[in-house]
């Protein structure tokens, strides 16, 4: 087993930097539907339940995208954490890659 940890450090900046943007971009759709969510209720009364159903849909893959956008957020913060502790030569950060 080799001693010895490599990182190629632009390319896992790259991936930290597309795990944020996709994060950011699921809680952003994650606020949309859960505006949509609300408007969906209110225009309940009006069209008898039908908009009722879209809402509970809404309502259950809402949370779901919010979490995973939460997740992609901290996957990104924890690439830039090894890739610091890389650069910085610490041993315990070299420690997760062997």
């Amino acid at each position: 087993m080799a001693d010895e940890v490599f990182m190629d450090i632009p390319a896992v900046e790259k991936m930290s930097k597309s795990f944020d943007t996709f994060g950011e971009v699921l809680q952003a759709v994650s606020k949309v539907l859960q505006a949509i969510s609300i408007s969906l209720k209110l225009a309940a009364f009006v069209s008898l339940g039908a908009t009722a159903a879209a809402s509970a849909m809404i309502d259950r893959i809402q949370p779901r995208l919010k979490n995973l956008g939460d997740k992609m957020v901290e996957l990104s913060g924890d690439l830039d954490g090894a890739i610091r502790a890389y650069r910085d030569g610490d041993m315990s950060g070299s420690q997760r890659f062997v």
